[in-house]
């Protein structure tokens, strides 16, 4: 659903992804030596799984020791298009159709990492793009509640988690702006889409202690992942870091000031 600001090659390399995804995926491929037998797969793909989590992740700031198995259990590589499956475990995010991307394996870890979740917790995801997120979420709470604005990433994603077992993820298709009245409180939110101003109906749905973790927009084009804490009924802001996500759409776009 998003993309990091990185390095001016990172970035190069990127567009080049969404160009030529394919090409790259086959490249990548025939260098690296996909197995071609299903249990030789996931040997593989694991062993891509643990090299990203120790280079990607635990080298830097990530140190949740929840979020880091976490990443190392959800299959990345099935939440990607076929062809950039050989990429899935790269520090980059990839396309995945209807004009938005997969986050690159460090922003679902940080993102995680930030709404500091616990195994009883009921959290609401806004923006479910290929359901990875919402996967690795699962991981580590008791419920994940996913609202998709696209119809048919909506749908693909809801197979794609209930066939690989994510029993404990219900996505719907909607408008995330209003959030998931009938499932709130929730004791985390994590939106993948930015937005001028924090929703009111978002936090509205926040259970008190809680935290909302979004890119809120500032200025010209900069976006600044934001930390949101629900202290005595109030939002207390704590900017993280410049990103880059898609922005969120539907009712969000006809507002031009917070609602009181």
């Amino acid at each position: 659903m998003m993309q990091r600001r990185a390095r001016k090659s990172r970035n190069g390399l990127y567009w080049l992804v969404l160009a030529l995804g394919a090409c790259l995926a086959t490249a990548g491929s025939a260098g690296g030596g996909n197995p071609s037998g299903r249990a030789e797969d996931e040997a593989f793909y694991l062993r891509l799984r643990q090299k990203m989590v120790a280079e990607q992740l635990a080298a830097r700031d990530i140190t949740d020791r929840g979020v880091l198995a976490a990443m190392r259990k959800v299959p990345r590589h099935l939440f990607v298009p076929p062809e950039l499956r050989s990429q899935a475990y790269e520090d980059y995010p990839l396309p995945i159709g209807g004009g938005q991307t997969i986050p690159q394996p460090y922003i679902v870890a940080l993102m995680t990492q930030l709404a500091a979740v616990g195994k009883s917790d009921r959290v609401l995801e806004v923006g479910t793009g290929s359901g990875y997120q919402a996967a690795v979420l699962a991981a580590l709470v008791d419920r994940v509640f996913s609202v998709e604005i696209d119809k048919d990433l909506a749908r693909q994603a809801a197979g794609r988690l209930r066939e690989l077992g994510f029993s404990n993820v219900e996505v719907k298709w909607g408008d995330g702006y209003q959030g998931w009245e009938d499932k709130a409180p929730f004791d985390a939110i994590l939106v993948t889409c930015a937005a001028p101003f924090l929703p009111p109906s978002l936090f509205r749905q926040l259970k008190e202690g809680g935290r909302l973790v979004m890119p809120l927009e500032k200025a010209g084009s900069v976006q600044v992942l934001t930390l949101v804490e629900k202290k005595g009924g109030k939002p207390r802001l704590k900017p993280i870091l410049d990103v880059r996500f898609v922005p969120m759409r539907g009712e969000v776009e006809t507002i031009k000031a917070p609602r009181p």
